[in-house]
């Protein structure tokens, strides 16, 4: 059973609506009435050792900081402000104290960062890997919350920074290649940042249609996306331009930096939909946060996502390849391909 039809399957059993749920489960939070102009965002995320991250490799200051972004990151990508933070929190017996205390460091100082109260949670002895699990609460004006739900026909593609980098530097750290230059890589994914600013900016502008956050990919979550709201996608290879470090690190792991901004998780930028004429506007309340927008394709009528990609050097082909849904699945076996690349992007640079 695939992650999605897992989630399918849980759907059926949510109960009849309250009145006061506004959204529940198929967004990046569920959407509860506070009054009648605002509501609370929820949302919970957990991250497991051997799946998310190695201790060996993450220290413990930057791996809290990485539990926080990644909530916060589902809260920033409706338009809300992070308010408040619940920690569970699965260690096994004998715990490194010192661990510990360097992990509540580095959670104290990401919670002053993104404006959060830890009001609760809960503790327990884990028989095995650390676990930690967090629910974010935050807040929005109704009107302005943004829903994965309301892409239009016709809508620019649009991604907050650059992708792929994270992807690259686990696989640097895992293969041991850290060297200074490629450390952009690796502070990518050991210490994402959430992109809340940006995320109350472009709620606040009306520009914006719908909006998630990168976490699964650039393939999947446009999929998500695109299914959402009834239509397809198509990104175009061009418009993808790969980071300096990201081609730096590709040639050494002799990688091709396409797959990892297509396939590669935990980005963490924010994927919108907004009319072409806004560009200019968009482009500078990005700038504002200090950010540079990428506009990587446009929403269309059907479903799915395809890749165009162009001929090569002076060729007039163009190939439209399916690639929805080819990000990290936690439920497929390694040995489908559904967490390896379906599409050999060199073949047709």
């Amino acid at each position: 059973m695939k992650e999605r039809e897992l989630i399918k399957q849980i759907q059926r059993l949510v109960g009849s609506d309250s009145g006061e749920l506004l959204q529940g489960i198929g967004d990046d939070c569920a959407v509860i009435s506070k009054t009648t102009d605002t509501a609370w965002l929820l949302t919970m995320d957990t991250l497991l050792e051997g799946v998310h991250f190695d201790l060996d490799l993450h220290p413990p200051e930057q791996l809290a900081e990485k539990s926080v972004a990644v909530n916060v990151s589902d809260i920033a990508a409706m338009g809300g402000k992070p308010l408040f933070v619940l920690l569970s929190l699965g260690l096994p017996r004998g715990f490194d104290e010192a661990w510990f205390g360097r992990f509540s460091s580095g959670l104290a100082r990401a919670l002053e960062d993104y404006g959060c109260l830890l009001i609760g949670g809960d503790t327990v002895a884990s028989p095995g890997p650390v676990a930690l699990t967090l629910t974010v609460v935050g807040e929005a004006q109704v009107s302005k919350i943004l829903y994965r739900s309301k892409a239009r026909i016709g809508d620019s593609i649009w991604v907050s920074g650059p992708l792929g980098l994270s992807a690259a530097g686990f696989e640097l750290l895992h293969m041991d290649r850290v060297t200074p230059e490629l450390q952009p890589l690796i502070d990518a994914h050991l210490c994402p940042r959430a992109r809340v600013d940006l995320g109350i900016k472009l709620a606040g502008s009306d520009l914006v249609h719908a909006m998630m956050d990168v976490s699964d990919g650039l393939a999947t979550d446009l999929a998500h996306l695109a299914r959402a709201s009834g239509v397809g996608a198509r990104i175009f290879a061009d418009k993808l331009v790969p980071h300096p470090v990201l081609i730096q690190a590709a040639k050494m792991l002799e990688k091709d930096p396409l797959k990892w901004m297509l396939q590669g998780g935990e980005d963490y930028e924010l994927l919108f939909t907004a009319m072409p004429e806004n560009r200019d506007q968009l482009v500078q309340l990005a700038a504002g946060s200090g950010l540079c927008l990428s506009q990587v394709g446009t929403v269309v009528s059907g479903s799915g996502v395809t890749l165009v990609v162009a001929g090569r050097a002076g060729g007039t082909d163009i190939r439209e390849i399916p690639v929805s849904y080819q990000g990290f699945d936690h439920f497929q076996d390694d040995e489908s391909g559904s967490n390896e690349a379906a599409v050999k992007f060199g073949d047709y640079q």
